[in-house]
């Protein structure tokens, strides 16, 4: 039979191991807490850089597409422009033939 002496002692010893079984584990749940704060901070930068890279390529892409219709409209207005040219050119010679045969 155990003694009221070693009981105690017994009784101690189990206290202090399960104090410490209570510290090592808020340890580790710190440092676990600590990894996963670590690591949604990194997700959080990747999908930030990840976002960035992809905007630059929508906005590259708008901007190659914008140009090709810049493109698009000046080569049009400038065939509006002939076109025009062209049609007055000939009302030109028109008039010139009715002012002579009005004049003359």
């Amino acid at each position: 039979m155990m003694s009221i002496s070693e009981a105690i002692t017994t009784i101690k010893k189990a206290e202090n191991d399960a104090n410490k079984l209570v510290e090592d584990a808020k340890q580790t749940s710190s440092e676990m807490k600590e990894e996963a704060k670590q690591k949604a901070i990194e997700i959080i930068q990747a999908a930030k850089d990840e976002a960035h890279e992809e905007t630059g390529g929508i906005i590259s892409s708008a901007e190659e597409n914008a140009r090709k219709e810049t493109i698009q409209i000046s080569n049009k207005a400038d065939e509006n422009i002939k076109n025009t040219k062209n049609q007055a050119t000939g009302k030109i010679e028109a008039a010139v033939e009715i002012i002579v045969k009005n004049v003359l």
